[in-house]
């Protein structure tokens, strides 16, 4: 792990790696497209943002949003739909209509994730800026906002009822904890199905993967060597990503150079 350079200084030597391949995008939302907010309900992808992935979309084989959220939210947020959805870390992927792009890696665990929910809201009910989402094949606690003294017996409590779920995966994440099935599956395993299954795992493809949190370097391991990762963050700090961006702001304008470079070829 190291230190990237940032994609911005080295776009052109981003543009090598790609030219004459056909570029495979994938981005994770919270963090990447839109920037970190208090409570994830407050997530807005912007206008400009939309329009960016809209133009972005036609230029690719495949655009994909791979996300720990659900699959329905991404969805609803983003409202395009020509991209494919994996939410949930990539346990619900759809496609467009017409695509082949459909695997509900988490299906059978929604029962087990709905109990669990139930025990932490039980156990955590009304507790001052906590946050439970049930989203169906995968929960996470936002605590971002919970007191920090209280911070440290939250997260024991939670490991506690989480031993009582042995079918699920205790994870963390920026002020997060999620439980999510525990099977080899996470997010750099659905961006490889996603490229097979749509026949784009050749050496024709470029798959670039945009992302800002822990769970995301596992689509960074999984495409190395075989495509570029970029990490989002607002200071340097190790990363397997190959390059980083400060910000949803510089993702942006990354995403504006790469479209007008498809949009004028070589």
């Amino acid at each position: 792990m190291s230190n990237a350079p940032s994609a911005i200084s080295r776009f052109p030597e981003i543009m090598e790696r790609l030219n004459p391949k056909r570029l495979a995008a994938f981005f994770d939302f919270d963090g990447t497209l839109t920037p970190i907010v208090s409570r994830p309900d407050q997530a807005i992808l912007s206008g400009l943002m939309r329009n960016r992935l809209e133009r972005l979309a036609p230029l690719t084989p495949v655009t994909a949003i791979v996300s720990g959220r659900a699959r329905a939210d991404l969805e609803q947020r983003i409202g395009i739909p020509s991209l494919v959805y994996a939410g949930c870390h990539g346990f619900d992927i759809a496609g467009p209509q017409g695509r082949i792009v459909e695997r509900q890696e988490g299906r059978g665990f929604d029962a087990a994730v709905g109990r669990a929910a139930a025990a932490l809201h039980a156990e955590f009910g009304g507790m001052p800026g906590l946050v439970i989402e049930d989203k169906t094949y995968c929960l996470a606690l936002h605590y971002r906002h919970v007191p920090p003294p209280r911070v440290d017996a939250l997260r024991r409590r939670v490991d506690a009822i989480a031993a009582s779920f042995p079918e699920l995966r205790k994870m963390h994440g920026k002020k997060i904890i999620e439980l999510r099935p525990d099977v080899p599956w996470d997010k750099g395993r659905a961006v490889l199905w996603i490229l097979e299954t749509l026949g784009l795992d050749g050496g024709g493809v470029l798959p670039i993967y945009f992302g800002d949190d822990a769970t995301d370097a596992d689509a960074f391991r999984a495409l190395a060597g075989i495509g570029i990762g970029i990490y989002i963050s607002r200071t340097p700090e190790p990363t397997m990503a190959d390059y980083r961006l400060r910000n949803s702001a510089e993702v942006g304008l990354v995403i504006e150079r790469l479209i007008a470079a498809l949009e004028t070829p070589p």
